[in-house]
């Protein structure tokens, strides 16, 4: 047999795939897809039980406590449950032109971040040295982006609220109340 046969030969038996390996690799992919599963379970196992903690915390507990007037109270292993102030808010998309004229006509304007993107193509750096002003004069396609970061709205929020100032909670998605606080003894 010539040398090129023998390499031929090598190569193929290189290549030949026993069945017992085959079997392995399809054992290996259908753990990893039962894998998947149990942990998409999980994850919704987890999101139900992240509502139900939520719920507890800020609704059935505080609930009660103020029902029997209490702001704490210290369980018989010595943790203690008291009850803080929370503030949350969220501007959907349909309100955000009458949320951010509300904030600009009212001094509050220096809560939304404006931020202009450009795209430039390849070997134009030099263009991108440009101010805004320039862009715009020069025809370059420039995106404007108005948005109030979430934790800025949210510490707002509580602002106002603790200032006593008016503002419209349903233009801002603004809400509060107060969440129970579980502490280890």
């Amino acid at each position: 047999m010539s040398d090129i046969s023998a390499m031929f030969e090598q190569d193929a038996s290189a290549l030949t795939v026993k069945d017992e390996d085959l079997n392995g690799i399809g054992a290996l992919a259908k753990r990893a897809k039962e894998l998947e599963k149990e942990i998409e379970e999980l994850d919704s196992v987890t999101d139900e039980r992240k509502g139900q903690l939520r719920k507890l915390l800020e609704e059935t507990i505080p609930g009660m406590l103020t029902e029997l007037g209490m702001k704490s109270f210290v369980m018989a292993d010595g943790s203690k449950i008291e009850l803080k102030n929370f503030y949350g808010a969220s501007i959907k998309e349909e309100n955000r032109a009458v949320a951010f004229e509300w904030l600009r006509e009212n001094g509050y304007d220096d809560i939304i971040k404006n931020t202009v993107s450009v795209r430039f193509g390849r070997g134009e750096d030099e263009l991108c040295e440009g101010l805004l002003d320039l862009l715009r004069q020069n025809n370059y396609p420039v995106d404007q982006a108005q948005k109030v970061e979430p934790a800025t709205l949210k510490a707002w929020v509580r602002e106002m609220v603790e200032q006593g100032k008016e503002f419209p909670t349903d233009v801002f998605g603004a809400y509060m109340g107060q969440k129970a606080t579980i502490k280890s003894a």
